[in-house]
């Protein structure tokens, strides 16, 4: 069984009235929104709270889920306007502190920690319509009609959405940078 199919069935439990089978969905893709609401506002506690806010919120609202529609792309959505609402809704952001895996030396982590902070930087400042593509591309690594189909528009928007916010980070990401 596909994964949608396997998440068509789950939403097919819950709306029977077996609340427990929408554990399955949440199990399936907890850590890719954890991730994706991540990048989206840079800060980890918030994701959390974002992730399972979007969960609890689907859950409510699966009576409007559409079956003729992938499930991924519903959730996925819920999960992005909640994330652009907190954005819209704080003043400023923090960025991430990462995780940084095992380097050989102090000055390998301290480089490498300013790397990811100035990327994450990078990334939130850049427009929603620009962050999302990348983070939904090079993060979850969805393809562009998968892409276009959670965003709700057209592949070749999508495309160019993602030039151009390859565009801007490099700009953003070279400033400072030796030349």
């Amino acid at each position: 069984m596909d994964q949608d199919a396997e998440d068509h069935a789950a939403v097919a439990q819950c709306l029977a009235g077996d609340s427990d089978a929408f554990e399955a969905i949440v199990t399936r893709y907890e850590r890719v929104f954890f991730t994706v609401a991540t990048r989206l506002l840079g800060d980890r506690d918030e994701a959390r709270d974002a992730a399972q806010d979007a969960f609890i919120s689907a859950y409510r609202r699966l009576d409007t889920y559409d079956p003729g529609r992938p499930f991924f792309s519903w959730i996925y959505r819920i999960l992005v306007n909640r994330c652009l609402n907190d954005r819209r809704d704080r003043r400023y952001h923090a960025p991430l502190t990462p995780n940084i895996a095992i380097v050989a030396s102090a000055a390998e982590r301290v480089e490498a920690d300013e790397r990811r902070r100035h990327v994450q930087q990078a990334i939130l400042a850049l427009a929603a319509d620009y962050r999302q593509v990348i983070v939904l591309r090079h993060f979850t690594e969805l393809s562009y009609e998968e892409i276009a189909d959670v965003v709700g528009v057209p592949v070749k928007t999508v495309k160019s959405r993602l030039h151009t916010a390859r565009t801007r980070l490099q700009g953003l990401l070279s400033v400072g940078e030796p030349r």
